[in-house]
């Protein structure tokens, strides 16, 4: 009765007890285990070579000298044409004859111009002598005298004329035969037997001395970078490498096009694989410098950035950009972004994403070998 007495009074006073159930101790959650590794990776650190600075190029091939050969003589007929395009030619040696008979006739009339002149300048001057030899016991007026001697020297001036076109005739004979004007190679002929030609027509070309030379288009900012005398490595199309030797820079750049002309000698035997028009592809050799290179399996493209992925001290790998440089086999330099003795992930890096947690076996190759992963 008096519990419920007071059950009463605490309902009317609207006042309600709780009673908290017994706390009993919870067991802990159980502890994540730690992130496995996301695959086994190798790794490497970049390595310093000395290679060599190359600048590379695009060109023509062309003919170091190209000398015309035409016709010194006009309106006579080609008889005889004696070589044709390739064929290998010597200085002085007759290319092609052209007919005489005309010449042949006006050396003719020259000579009987000459000995007719010769007579007359016999005779005048036996009237000379006679002058000179009376003059002195007046026998002679002054104006016989001085008229004898005028005819003398009259008579000499048409010899001498005489045997100025003597010698042109002559010479015209000589060209009738066309020669070449150097040692060298035939590279084109418009020579035909039985062509009547004018006076400077050309015949032929000839490519002097069998040389050649490659003509190289660099832009202004590269042009400070080759010097006469550095090498050169040229490639045609389907042709084997041949190593010239720059001979000069061009003085002047292109105004339109801001490129520069480099022009590099072949050497004699470049004709077995490089011909004149052709176009070729080169490599200046501008010295050597020290390099860092890294294997190009490390190397992966994301966003379209040459990209690396360095081990950290957690095992976890991190995502840097690098600028890449010169290639050396399979190994490539990064010139920029890549910290001090990183260890770059080698193998399985196609595969990693930034912050993945790997396994490193460390196994650093030599240039020109690949990390290989020890089982």
């Amino acid at each position: 009765m008096r519990f419920q007495g007071l059950l009463t009074v605490a309902c009317a006073t609207g006042c309600w007890v709780f009673f908290q159930p017994p706390v009993f101790a919870q067991a802990s959650p159980p502890k994540v285990s730690e992130t496995r590794p996301a695959m086994t990776v190798t790794v490497t650190r970049a390595q310093n070579q000395n290679l060599s600075q190359r600048l590379s190029a695009n060109g023509t091939v062309a003919a170091w000298q190209e000398a015309s050969i035409g016709a010194e003589i006009g309106g006579l007929r080609l008889t005889e044409v004696r070589v044709n395009v390739g064929d290998q030619v010597k200085a002085g040696q007759v290319l092609a004859v052209f007919a005489a008979d005309n010449v042949l006739a006006e050396i003719n009339q020259a000579k009987a111009a000459l000995n007719e002149a010769k007579a007359v300048a016999s005779e005048a001057q036996a009237n000379a002598d006679r002058a000179r030899a009376l003059q002195p016991s007046g026998v002679i007026s002054a104006q016989q005298f001085n008229q004898s001697l005028t005819a003398e020297a009259t008579a000499k001036a048409r010899v001498e004329s005489a045997l100025a076109l003597m010698a042109v005739h002559e010479l015209h004979l000589r060209q009738t035969q066309v020669k070449a004007a150097d040692n060298g190679v035939i590279s084109s002929r418009s020579a035909s037997v039985g062509a009547v030609v004018g006076l400077g027509t050309e015949l032929f070309r000839l490519i002097r001395g069998n040389r050649l030379e490659w003509r190289a288009d660099l832009v202004s900012s590269e042009l400070f970078q080759i010097k006469p005398g550095h090498k050169v490595h040229i490639e045609g199309a389907g042709a084997g490498p041949v190593t010239g030797t720059v001979r000069m820079v061009a003085p002047t750049v292109d105004g339109q096009n801001r490129t520069g002309m480099v022009f590099v000698d072949l050497p004699p035997n470049a004709m077995q694989s490089l011909k004149p028009g052709m176009y070729a592809r080169g490599e200046f050799e501008l010295g050597s410098s020290t390099a860092s290179l890294v294997p190009q399996q490390s190397v992966v493209i994301r966003d379209g950035f040459s990209q690396v992925f360095v081990v950290q001290a957690d095992q976890r790998v991190k995502l840097f950009k690098v600028a890449l440089g010169r290639r050396q086999g399979e190994w490539l330099e990064i010139t920029s972004g890549l910290p001090a003795d990183a260890n770059v992930v080698v193998r399985g890096a196609g595969f990693l994403t930034a912050g993945d947690v790997v396994k490193v076996v460390t196994d650093t190759p030599a240039v020109g070998q690949t990390a290989v992963t020890k089982p």
